[in-house]
């Protein structure tokens, strides 16, 4: 299951994690955003072992949407080491983000 990153926890479970991790910028009121979640879901399941996969809700934890500039939603980014290695904008099918994490994972 995907972890809930807030604007609390995100340092600890996001910027200080040895392992890559992806972070879901959502809203509940987001279509696109509810197309994106199950895929999310899915890939936490899938390398609950080798990744930190989690959904950040922008309307309740505005800070960090705001420092990392998120102004269209769905938002992933893809975290490595404490920093943005990548990201991608918009609903997009799982194997373009399974794709991108793997890369992360070399």
């Amino acid at each position: 299951m995907a972890i809930e990153f807030t604007d609390a926890n995100f340092e600890a479970e996001v910027l200080k994690s040895d392992k890559p991790v992806i972070v879901d910028f959502w809203a509940e009121w987001c279509g696109p955003c509810r197309m994106v979640g199950p895929v999310v879901e899915e890939l936490a399941k899938e390398y609950k072992d080798t990744a930190v996969i989690g959904k950040l809700n922008v309307d309740h934890n505005p800070q960090t949407a705001i420092n990392y500039g998120i102004r269209n939603i769905p938002a992933i980014l893809f975290f490595k080491g404490g920093q943005v290695v990548d990201r991608q904008v918009g609903a997009v099918p799982k194997n373009v983000l399974q794709a991108k994490l793997e890369t992360q994972m070399k």
